[in-house]
């Protein structure tokens, strides 16, 4: 077992109990790359040295033990922070989580998200206010805020439960401010006309195409080519290319036609039934008791009527 990047306790009202995070993600890539000299041949390496003596004929270097950090007040003039100095702010959140409010998982968006951690309890002795939460939560269906300091900052998490397990899932979350306004990116999209027909062969095709998300399904391609690449110069063999992507026609292509042809078979030479008007009314065959399916109108037991393919 790893040791845990964290650990204190979550604090809900006057319930207590202790946890400890575990960063959920790792660098797994294949292939690394060294700075070589063009020349020579050689592994380039890189010095840390005073700024003053970087035209000079001999760069003074500079020892790990000997860096601090420094805040720039004035130009070229700086502040020292010592190591211990920030190791003793006064932050509450490094030592406890605390949890100030729940929300909806559904309202935690993805773009907010930064960074996964596992959560555990921290002991034995801990577990059962652990499991408690945990199936409250699941219960609910709420996420847990609150906020926790480690790596230079202090961060808003989002406590959940994990799915399939007994342990539960914390996202750190980015600031309000550090995503840029999308509004300065879609506001001049343009607003268009939808057809009925094309909407209807899109979902369609989103519901011929869809299926259960499945991460081991996917691999890095570019990570793939660059092996491949690697392998052919190890060998002296000939160097993978590019193939040229397929010149433009300048044709316009019909939505419609794309749509059907993506569709194939049967189902691209048939015309969707178009859905009903929307009425602020209850329709009338509901009224009647008749079930209603999607983009069309489902008739009684009794009735007959035949049923087309999608």
């Amino acid at each position: 077992m790893p040791r845990p990047y964290w650990s204190g306790p979550i604090q809900i009202s006057l319930v207590s109990f202790g946890v400890s995070l575990y960063v959920a993600t790792e660098s797994k890539s294949r292939i690394s790359f060294h700075q070589i000299s063009r020349s020579t041949g050689e592994r380039v390496r890189h010095q840390k040295v005073l700024e003053s003596s970087v035209d000079s004929d001999e760069a003074a270097v500079v020892q790990k033990d000997e860096i601090v950090k420094g805040y720039e007040y004035r130009k070229g003039q700086y502040v020292i922070i010592e190591p211990s100095e920030l190791e003793s702010l006064r932050v509450p959140s490094k030592h406890t989580i605390e949890i100030s409010q729940f929300v909806d998982i559904d309202e935690v968006n993805p773009e907010y998200i930064d960074k996964p951690y596992f959560i555990t309890p921290e002991n034995d002795a801990q577990a059962e206010a652990f499991a408690t939460v945990r199936e409250a939560l699941v219960k609910t269906g709420k996420a847990a805020i609150g906020k926790v300091a480690f790596s230079g900052r202090e961060h808003i998490i989002a406590v959940k439960p994990a799915e399939g397990s007994r342990g539960m899932i914390g996202y750190t979350l980015r600031y309000a401010y550090e995503l840029r306004n999308q509004e300065e990116y879609f506001r001049d999209i343009k607003a268009v006309a939808i057809n009925e027909d094309s909407l209807q062969l899109a979902e369609t095709l989103i519901a011929k195409r869809s299926a259960k998300f499945d991460l081991d399904k996917f691999e890095d391609g570019y990570e793939v080519a660059v092996k491949e690449l690697v392998e052919a110069k190890v060998n002296q063999q000939p160097v993978p290319r590019d193939e040229e992507p397929a010149a433009r026609t300048g044709k316009v292509v019909n939505l419609m036609d794309a749509l059907r042809e993506s569709l194939g078979g049967e189902a691209a030479t048939k015309r969707p039934v178009k859905k009903p008007p929307k009425s602020e009314k209850e329709p009338a065959a509901a009224r009647r008791g008749i079930g209603l399916v999607k983009g069309s109108v489902k008739a009684p037991a009794k009735a007959s009527s035949k049923r087309k393919s999608a």
